[in-house]
């Protein structure tokens, strides 16, 4: 069998719903900060469920284009809601476990030989990594560059070439991991703080205690959005596939800019 013949599949009613809300964020020249309508009346207006505009909604939240406020609504973040294709984000989706499992089991390895083997140039290293990633974060960033040259400078402080090694084979995946978490509201302020309780216990040359440190900080960071959304259900999709967009919205819903929408 080969899986180049499977059946073809129709375009998700809440994946319609992404391409109308982009169309309608460049028509109305939307901005970061500004608001969109409430989904109550973007099903009504689009002429789909409250379901799909919620999935729509979520994609984008995890996606770090949207903030979805409780109570307050949903504002962009960006200028833009240029968006990947749902298919790469499922993709992501199903392999980030697998990218956090292997971090949890390196990084944390990594800090407790760091521990037992840095020397005061790798404390120097991590500190000005975690210097740049506070000064990233006051400059209203997430602080990713940061983060990346801390954890890069405690696989170094390791002196381990084989893990090392490890570490750039999945560097790529590290990333997006990275990324993932660091745009979640909240997250760089306390990514810092546990970079700093791993720091202090490299320091004081604590392996046991660096890699718990390690390890904490790495659960957290596999708290991301991505792995709570889901597509929507085949149930979901056959139960709407023959539902379509209204013709009235073929040019993207006829909805007030952001600010003005109650």
């Amino acid at each position: 069998m080969t899986d180049a013949l499977r059946p073809m599949t129709k375009q998700r009613l809440y994946e319609q719903v992404l391409d109308r809300l982009r169309q309608y964020v460049t028509e109305n020249g939307l901005r970061a900060g500004d608001r969109l309508p409430p989904e109550r009346d973007l099903a009504q207006r689009l002429g789909v469920s409250r379901a799909s505009v919620k999935q729509a909604i979520v994609v984008l939240e995890v996606q770090g284009l949207v903030e979805a406020r409780h109570g307050g609504g949903t504002y962009l973040v960006r200028d833009s809601l240029d968006v990947e294709p749902v298919e790469k984000m499922v993709e992501r989706r199903r392999r980030l476990p697998d990218v956090l499992e292997a971090r949890e089991a390196l990084e944390t390895k990594l800090a407790e030989l760091a521990a037992e083997r840095r020397t005061d140039e790798d404390l120097d290293a991590m500190r000005r990594a975690l210097d740049h990633m506070a000064r990233e974060m006051r400059e209203g960033h997430h602080g990713v560059e940061g983060d990346r040259l801390f954890h890069a400078a405690v696989t170094a402080a390791a002196h381990s070439s084989l893990l090392a090694e490890f570490m750039r084979s999945i560097s790529d995946q590290i990333a997006e991991s990275r990324t993932e978490s660091l745009r979640q509201p909240g997250r760089p302020t306390r990514s810092l703080a546990q970079h700093r309780a791993i720091l202090d216990a490299i320091a004081d040359r604590r392996p046991t205690r660096a890699a718990a440190a390690m390890r904490r900080h790495v659960r957290t960071v596999a708290k991301v959005r991505l792995l709570d959304w889901e597509p929507e259900t085949e149930q979901e999709t056959q139960g709407e596939s023959e539902t379509q967009v209204e013709p009235e919205a073929q040019n993207g819903p006829e909805v007030q800019n952001g600010p003005e929408a109650p």
